[in-house]
């Protein structure tokens, strides 16, 4: 009953979301997989998925009673997401019964008063223009 515990608290690490928002459940399962497949010692992207968290997940019907989970992921982790991503929704969709996995990144839009953010300049890429391509 402890190590459930322990477990749920690291698998709490796996969510980030602003301002303090509580996590849904499907957002904990998400998150329960990921640290599942970190601590298995047969995964082989376990170095990788230590610096990869979730900002959300949604499920959304798709077609004639099929259903995907789409796991929103912040910008920053992206890059790492993207190295493994083949291997991470093979193993994701073992996990979530045969239901389809998209991973999507979270970028911020900053607009033109971007300055009370305590930044120089506005970045290239996080421009309404750049995000929306």
């Amino acid at each position: 009953r402890e190590g459930t515990r322990l477990n749920m608290l690291n698998a709490r690490k796996k969510i980030v979301k602003e301002k303090g928002a509580a996590p849904t459940d499907l957002e904990e399962e998400v998150a329960k997989a990921l640290f599942d497949i970190e601590v298995s010692p047969s995964s082989d992207i376990k170095a990788e998925l230590r610096d990869v968290v979730i900002s959300g997940a949604r499920e959304v019907e798709v077609g004639k009673g099929g259903g995907a989970v789409v796991i929103h992921v912040p910008f920053r982790v992206w890059k790492t997401v993207r190295k493994i991503q083949g291997r991470l929704i093979r193993e994701l969709e073992k996990k979530f019964n045969k239901r389809h996995i998209v991973l999507v990144a979270n970028r911020t839009i900053l607009d033109k008063n971007f300055k009370r953010k305590g930044l120089k300049v506005r970045p290239r890429s996080r421009t309404l223009t750049s995000v929306h391509q």
